[in-house]
């Protein structure tokens, strides 16, 4: 899979930034409301526990055939952090990227996870993804609504009791780069 990595992706009004460990302190605070793990489950993390998580992350899979990709979501009007994306890029040929998003309670209801998932979804399809998928609780209409807006659509199959979601798109996948014909 080459030498992909995570790298800045700018939006409108958006910088996702290339996670690193000295985000956890900020990111504790975007992530403190209990209300974020309704769907989910789990509770907010301490600084230190997000700081271990962050550097375990920026480590990386250890598997030769999976890339994790992490940013925190960067609100440039404001100068701060706001949430977070993922991706999980895993196969070869066409590997399919695994993908999440989390914004902060205090910033929801304003776009800004939609033009996140938006922002990388194109990043990926950029670097050549064949397949891009999401899982998405049945009663997180928001979430929902995120999925769809990037260009992922409901599939007729559910993942520990989530939806899938997904975009299969034309491109190939050489070494972090379309292949040839690649959009």
């Amino acid at each position: 899979m080459g030498d992909l990595a995570a790298e800045p992706i700018r939006t409108g009004r958006l910088t996702l930034v290339p996670l690193r460990a000295e985000h956890a302190k900020e990111m504790a605070g975007v992530l403190a409301d209990p209300a974020l793990y309704l769907f989910t489950g789990g509770s907010p993390p301490t600084p230190g526990e997000l700081r271990d998580r962050y550097e375990r992350q920026a480590a990386g899979s250890g598997r030769p055939d999976e890339i994790w990709c992490n940013w925190v979501i960067e609100l440039r009007e404001a100068g701060g952090l706001v949430g977070y994306v993922q991706a999980t890029i895993t196969g070869t040929g066409r590997p399919a990227a695994e993908i999440a998003w989390v914004v902060g309670t205090g910033w929801q209801g304003r776009g800004i996870a939609t033009e996140a998932a938006r922002g990388l979804v194109g990043w990926l399809r950029q670097q050549g993804a064949g397949t891009i998928v999401a899982h998405v609780h049945p009663d997180h209409h928001a979430s929902a609504a995120v999925a769809r807006a990037a260009g992922l659509a409901p599939a007729d199959r559910w993942h520990d009791g989530e939806i899938r979601w997904e975009l299969t798109t034309e491109a190939g996948w050489c070494g972090g780069r379309p292949a040839a014909g690649g959009s």
